[in-house]
């Protein structure tokens, strides 16, 4: 892949990930990839943030999803989830940056019981 390359068949940059649309087990649009949050150590994706809740953009929740509850689906040009909105509202969240703790095990603990995916 050539260094300007922001998509090949098997990868894909980070910044064409966000700003992906992600639909839910309806196969309808329930937001957009803010953010991907990737372990400095191990390299992995660990969550992908996903913008949800306001009116075209403003005012959006984020809402932390294990990256292991995603697919992308070629035909919908986005990830798939197997949540519905109703899940999603009750999912943790938070509406500022400074507002979510992401060194605190119990908080992602949370994310990760909440969805049905292992913490690791």
């Amino acid at each position: 892949m050539a260094a300007e390359a922001r998509e090949t068949e098997n990868l894909i940059g980070s910044d064409k990930v966000e700003g992906t649309a992600v639909y839910g087990a309806d196969r309808q649009k329930i937001g957009s990839v803010e953010r991907v949050m990737i372990g400095k150590v191990s390299g992995k994706v660990s969550y992908a943030v996903l913008g949800f809740g306001g009116f075209l953009g403003i005012g959006d929740d984020l809402y932390p999803l294990p990256w292991q509850s995603l697919r992308y689906d070629t035909q919908l040009e986005g990830y798939l989830t197997n949540l519905t909105e109703d899940q999603l509202r009750g999912a943790p969240k938070y509406r500022e940056e400074g507002a979510w703790n992401w060194n605190d095990p119990k908080v992602s603990r949370s994310v990760n019981d909440y969805y049905g995916v292992p913490f690791v």
